[in-house]
């Protein structure tokens, strides 16, 4: 399994590659696929740009347009110009092969946990709540750093599959690192969320707010250094790696989301460097 997991990792870095793309219309770097996000350029003279008929934040004519685990296989960029005239890009969302596990063994949900039924709605409206909050961090416009290095213990979009019966897909990247190893901001942020206790799933939870609804969440830290309302820069510690939650040992889950779509850090983030 160790193999196959290397084998795939080397696959979702071969993809991750930047790709340039300009036409007279739209200009921007990445690639359309799941789980990836572009940072794109609208055609001079646009006043609104949206993605299959969602309204893009826009910035100087920047913004950025991600795509789900499960994105379809096409997307449609449309610009509005000052004039009234209109400009459509089709874009090609290129499919990912997942590592899928197939346990038919065992069923998908365990014994019914009445304490987590009774204080996981409280985590959930938390982490909602979060968000939902609009603020006016930049980071959006830079490129990401990884929050930690180290060794990708975790696949993003990974799943299990029980009995035939699928179960959640892995929303983010594991990083296993020692308990009190530093977690860096992979941009700059405004802190949305900083668990004031461990919650059921997550553990102390830590998200940043990256501005155009794209957001970080750390899950399992040992320690939050930062509060609600901080703005952090990127490259600066704003907690430590441990192992609260379920979790069954040390490391970081980094996870990206763009609104609702789930991104692959790998790919926003590039090859993970040495360290």
């Amino acid at each position: 399994m160790k193999g196959s997991a290397g084998l795939l990792l080397t696959a979702c870095i071969a993809v991750a590659a930047p790709a340039q793309v300009s036409n007279p219309a739209f200009r921007w770097t990445g690639t359309p696929m799941q789980g990836g996000l572009i940072a794109g350029t609208a055609p001079t003279g646009s006043v609104a740009v949206t993605l299959d008929g969602h309204r893009l934040d826009m910035e100087q004519g920047r913004f950025i347009a991600g795509f789900d685990r499960d994105a379809g296989p096409q997307a449609l960029l449309a610009a509005t110009l000052a004039d009234g005239r209109s400009i459509t890009q089709p874009l090609a969302i290129a499919p990912r092969a997942w590592r899928i596990e197939r346990l038919n063994t065992l069923p998908r949900f365990p014994a019914p946990d009445p304490v987590m039924a009774r204080i996981r709605p409280g985590e959930l409206a938390q982490i909602a709540t979060a968000r939902a909050m609009v603020t006016d961090a930049g980071g959006w416009r830079q490129s990401f750093r990884w929050p930690a290095t180290g060794r990708i213990s975790g696949l993003f979009g990974a799943q299990r599959i029980y009995r035939g019966e699928p179960g959640s897909y892995h929303s983010g990247t594991d990083i296993a690192r020692p308990t009190g190893t530093p977690v860096i901001a992979p941009a700059d942020g405004v802190v949305i969320l900083a668990a004031d206790r461990p919650f059921t799933l997550e553990g102390h939870l830590l998200m940043l707010d990256h501005g155009h609804s794209l957001n970080s969440a750390f899950l399992h830290l040992s320690r939050i250094d930062v509060k609600v309302g901080d703005h952090v820069r990127q490259g600066e510690p704003i907690g430590a790696i441990g192992a609260s939650g379920r979790a069954t040992g040390p490391h970081l889950h980094w996870s990206l989301r763009w609104h609702d779509a789930r991104l692959d850090p790998i790919l926003v983030a590039g090859p993970m460097p040495p360290g």
